[in-house]
């Protein structure tokens, strides 16, 4: 029995990732309604390992708990933990420190994000 090749391209890793973080993204900005002040305790589904908890008044922690839960929070995730405002007002630092596939899916979905990106330089 021989092995035919497939007829449809295989997807290489970066499509994979892009349509997985596309399917992720809610539907408007304005559906990110996470909180602004105190502590954010992140569920394992998210974290699995190493820092769970974060004080979203300090900027580097919120920082961080942008980070994880852009790479790692489904949709439901991203709406609970993550605040409109305040993803738009750290993005010209966040965008940095996440991967380019997570940043170029938020920026070409919302524009917003890469205004925001453009004002602050």
């Amino acid at each position: 029995m021989a092995l035919t090749s497939p007829t449809a391209p295989v997807p290489n890793a970066a499509e994979i990732l892009r349509a997985r973080y596309t399917k992720r993204l809610p539907a408007r900005l304005e559906d990110l309604t996470g909180p602004v002040h105190g502590t954010v305790d992140l569920p394992l589904h998210v974290v699995w390992s190493g820092r769970r908890s974060f004080q979203v008044d300090r900027p580097r922690a919120r920082m961080g708990l942008y980070r994880t839960v852009l790479a790692e929070g489904q949709r439901q995730d991203l709406t609970r933990y993550l605040n409109r405002d305040l993803l738009i007002r750290q993005w010209p630092i966040l965008r940095t420190l996440i991967s380019r596939t997570i940043r170029d899916v938020w920026e070409d979905a919302f524009p917003e994000l890469a205004r925001a990106k453009a004002t602050a330089a």
